[in-house]
């Protein structure tokens, strides 16, 4: 992906409405309109959804899926048919485009719903994660929080060294 022109962070409290849609918040929407218009929802880890601008997901994928092309030509993944089709699988099913409307309003899509596992006005915490906005469950957030403290030091100081 390309380097970010902002680095995304904050953390957000929204509510869905009954319909799904969630209002981003606009310095997040801002720093990711920077990469353009077009967006793509990624089913993350559980309880979970990434916002990508669309060319740096795109650009994600496509090295990717050139990188596994090459290794089936090369003959690498022998033997591997059925963790080949579980990657196809994962890949087919687990992004979809989407649109930011005005205000920052995103509809979750159909299918995303569900994986985030929030209820219509039920809350989800939006976090700017420095190259993409995440939109988790609050439980899941939390899990994940607990998870990952107690190494963020570590974490840190192996990034910014």
């Amino acid at each position: 992906m390309p380097a970010p022109r902002e680095f995304l962070q904050g953390e957000f409290t929204r509510t869905l409405d009954e319909r799904f849609r969630l209002s981003i918040p606009q310095e997040l929407v801002d720093a990711l309109a920077a990469h353009g218009s077009d967006y793509v929802l990624v089913k993350e880890r559980a309880g979970c959804l990434s916002l990508w601008p669309q060319a740096g997901w795109q650009e994600r994928l496509k090295s990717a899926v050139d990188l596994l092309q090459a290794k089936m030509k090369a003959g690498k993944l022998e033997g591997k048919l059925a963790e080949v089709q579980s990657l196809g699988r994962m890949l087919s099913t687990r992004h979809k485009e989407v649109q930011v409307a005005g205000r920052g309003r995103l509809l979750i899509p159909e299918g995303f719903r569900e994986f985030l596992q929030v209820a219509p006005g039920g809350e989800v915490a939006i976090v700017g994660a420095a190259v993409c906005v995440e939109i988790w469950n609050p439980v899941a957030w939390r899990n994940h929080l607990e998870a990952q403290l107690p190494g963020f030091q570590q974490l840190f100081d192996q990034l910014t060294s």
